[in-house]
């Protein structure tokens, strides 16, 4: 990992941040798991707007070192701060469809570690362990919104308060 010098200003901006996230929304379906994942979109909806109100923004750039592919993530503030780190992989086949599906999976699980974001089902866990409250965030509209269309959804959210929460709210 490399930072600027100051990292003061990007901390408080992180901080405010992360209290208007909520979790990345596990709408994806992984046919070969046979379950769902927060895919990339699902990961930058989570961030885009608490990012914006608070001077974030990021870039990732594709690399590769040493045979592995992968991304360097640069999280930056309008102040000039930065963070960055890369994160790389091993391709089981040396194919662009490969190199492509691994960069977006770099892309994935970076910007969910820099934002400090979790997948809906660990939000879920903390919410069931009473060390989060319910609140009616980005996270839980998107719930509401895919049960509205289709109610079966419930059925992927595991901690059953926070589905009674949700389908309270439809």
């Amino acid at each position: 990992m490399d930072k600027s010098e100051s990292i003061k200003n990007i901390a408080i901006a992180m901080c405010k941040a992360q209290s208007e996230m909520g979790g990345a929304v596990k709408e994806a379906k992984n046919p070969f798991f046979k379950s769902n994942y927060a895919d990339l979109g699902s990961v930058i909806k989570a961030i885009k707007e608490p990012f914006a109100n608070n001077g974030l923004s990021y870039v990732q750039f594709p690399i590769e070192q040493g045979g592995r592919i992968g991304v360097e993530t640069i999280l930056m503030h309008e102040s000039g701060e930065y963070l960055t780190n890369s994160f790389t992989v091993n391709l089981s086949k040396q194919d662009a469809q490969q190199a492509g599906s691994a960069l977006t999976y770099c892309r994935r699980y970076s910007l969910q570690a820099v934002a400090g974001i979790p997948a809906e089902d660990d939000d879920g866990n903390k919410a069931s362990s009473g060390n989060v409250g319910f609140r009616l965030d980005d996270n839980a509209k998107s719930w509401i919104e895919s049960a509205k269309q289709d109610r079966t959804i419930l059925n992927q959210i595991e901690d059953p308060e926070y589905r009674k929460f949700i389908e309270g709210k439809l």
